[in-house]
């Protein structure tokens, strides 16, 4: 029962995280497989510098919006399988769970031959769900950075350390630690072909002209 109730929640939050949403607006706009622009990425920064502001942020906020109703899915499920079936402390792991799915489908997706973004927005989303202050506080950081120094590859790292950071003051559940930590890591991954354009000073800033360009 625990391994079919394990795969389910997979797979629904899994399909969650899959849904397109870059390409999609691609070729609503202007029939151009994302992919094929730029870095190839189906994330809200790659759409910001090939369609612009307005797609840019349709993409962004469905892109959080899609990790939330998966992670909520997970919520619904969770409470709607008896406690003599489900035991509650496994309640915070299968969040995690739905919550690793989404991610997971979104930054491989399996509409898109398993490619997709860098997968911030979407941990946003999951974020939001799980402790919003620490999504919050991620959020600001991300900003604040992001006002800084208008590079997104840079405000993206600081905002995964910055929810390692809040997780550890704020004595989250195992469950969660270790799911904000292996998100990080996966994000700074994600993000490693940025790191080395800025180490070398290349990586280019929102509003540059430069035809290099990155993704969420």
């Amino acid at each position: 029962m625990y391994f079919l109730i394990l795969i389910f929640i997979f797979l629904i939050c899994y399909i969650f995280g899959s849904f397109p949403t870059g390409y999609l607006i691609g070729l609503y706009l202007k029939k151009i497989d994302i992919r094929n622009c730029g870095s190839g990425s189906t994330g809200a920064t790659n759409v910001l510098r090939t369609f612009g502001k307005k797609a840019a942020i349709t993409v962004l906020l469905l892109d959080i919006s899609k990790a939330m109703l998966g992670v909520l899915t997970t919520k619904l499920i969770i409470s709607s399988i008896p406690s003599n079936i489900l035991n509650p402390e496994w309640s915070s792991w299968l969040m995690v769970l739905g919550g690793s799915a989404v991610i997971l489908g979104h930054s491989k997706s399996i509409f898109l031959n398993f490619t997709g973004g860098k997968s911030v927005a979407s941990s946003l989303g999951v974020l939001l769900v799980l402790n919003p202050i620490i999504a919050l506080g991620t959020l600001a950081g991300f900003l604040i950075t992001l006002f800084i120094f208008r590079i997104v590859s840079i405000s993206s790292i600081v905002g995964v350390l910055i929810a390692n950071l809040l997780t550890i003051l704020l004595n989250q559940p195992l469950s969660y630690c270790l799911f904000i930590i292996s998100i990080g890591i996966y994000v700074i991954y994600r993000h490693q072909d940025n790191i080395v354009r800025i180490l070398k000073g290349t990586e280019p800033k929102i509003g540059s002209k430069s035809q290099n360009k990155d993704q969420l």
